[in-house]
């Protein structure tokens, strides 16, 4: 059994040569020990695949630009973080295991070097702004010129012929996510984490796997692209066909569920605990009544059905806030775990991490001397039973 998601703590190896070279890796071998990538990408989309494929064994060098001091996230850090430190939280949340030198492209013998490791690649990332790659030399053309089973993976903002600079909340804009996130009657929100980055790196990651598939049955290498708004207007998922079917234009409301409810409603428990809810049919609608002591809600006909809830939400909503106020969180948690019903109480990170399952998600690593932490990207599992 490759358990990935529980596999035991690496051992680490650490060296620098100052100026040139922070060199980071993992000994832990697995299905990917022989998989060399080489990663020209910074910021999150980019970085976060090349940190999928180095917690899963592979060998990744990223190269950072000597000009500017290295990534630009490095210098992205929280007022609680020393402003003396090598790199960022953030930085370190997207970059793991991975062999990082400080390169000039524009300099003839920093190039040749980026050649030589494009040469030796399985894969290159990389997420220039549109014409950039051509420019410096580092587009798949030229690259395959010299290694042809090179997989050339690409993230752009807007698609290769659209040259606006790609930042996540102007995806999250533009591709309709902040527009329809927030409370009703707000003004649009954009999402906490970079949601839109976050989606184009997993799309990548597929495109790459997909790729190298391909490489075992024909040989060759190939070039994978996605860009950031296809991978977002993508995702839209049930509200885009909301859209496209029922002509509808999904409005802000909150957490809530636009097809169903009692979804995404939440509740303030005696204690002062938000409880949200995730009813989904109506045996456990009634199952909910039940819990509520309002039994009497699931035969009413405004309620009995789904789309008599979701037409009648904010009654519907009155009388179960009613009944949960009169109750701490704990009792509800209790309660709805015993009688499987879904919900969540909402919790801040530090309650998340306080939780055994997540704690198992978290890597480790010193870098440049830091001790750094984030969470896992490869979560999955693989099995024979």
């Amino acid at each position: 059994m490759v358990n990935f998601a529980r596999h035991p703590k690496p051992v680490y190896t650490h060296q620098d040569v100052p100026g040139e070279t922070r060199y980071a890796t993992v000994i832990n071998p697995s299905m990917f020990e022989q998989l060399k990538v080489l990663e020209i990408a910074s910021v999150l989309a980019g970085p976060l695949v090349g940190t999928f494929f180095a917690e899963l064994g592979a060998r990744v060098t990223k190269i950072e630009n000597k000009r500017t001091g290295g990534d630009v996230t490095r210098t992205w850090k929280l007022p609680s973080e020393p402003p003396d430190a090598p790199c960022s939280a953030y930085y370190a949340s997207a970059n793991y295991g991975k062999k990082t030198m400080l390169l000039d492209f524009r300099d003839e013998g920093d190039y040749r070097q980026v050649l030589d490791l494009a040469a030796a690649a399985d894969v290159v990332i990389a997420n220039f702004k549109p014409g950039d790659a051509r420019k410096l030399r580092l587009d798949y053309p030229m690259l395959r010129a010299v290694n042809s089973r090179l997989i050339y993976a690409e993230l752009t903002g807007f698609g290769e012929d659209d040259p606006r600079p790609a930042f996540d909340v102007v995806l999250q804009a533009e591709s309709g996510f902040m527009y329809m996130n927030g409370e009703k009657g707000g003004k649009p929100l954009k999402m906490p984490v970079a949601m839109i980055d976050i989606l184009a790196a997993h799309q990548l990651k597929q495109g790459i796997l997909c790729a190298l598939m391909r490489r075992m049955q024909h040989g060759r290498g190939c070039r994978v692209h996605v860009s950031l708004f296809d991978a977002a207007v993508s995702s839209l998922a049930n509200q885009a066909t909301n859209w496209l079917m029922a002509g509808h234009i999904p409005q802000p409301i909150g957490s809530c569920h636009p097809n169903i409810a009692p979804y995404g409603d939440m509740y303030l428990t005696l204690d002062r605990k938000w409880l949200v809810l995730s009813v989904g049919n109506n045996r456990q609608f009634t199952q909910l009544c039940e819990a509520l002591n309002i039994a009497e809600l699931s035969s009413n006909p405004d309620f009995s059905t789904n789309r008599n809830r979701v037409a009648r939400r904010e009654q519907l909503n009155e009388v179960i806030g009613r009944a949960i106020s009169r109750q701490n969180g704990t009792h509800w948690e209790q309660l709805f775990l015993s009688e499987q019903i879904p919900f969540g109480l909402i919790r801040d990170i530090q309650d998340v991490f306080t939780k055994p399952q997540s704690q198992k998600l978290i890597l480790e690593e010193v870098t440049e001397g830091t001790r750094t932490r984030r969470v896992k990207n490869a979560v999955f599992t693989i099995s024979d039973s």
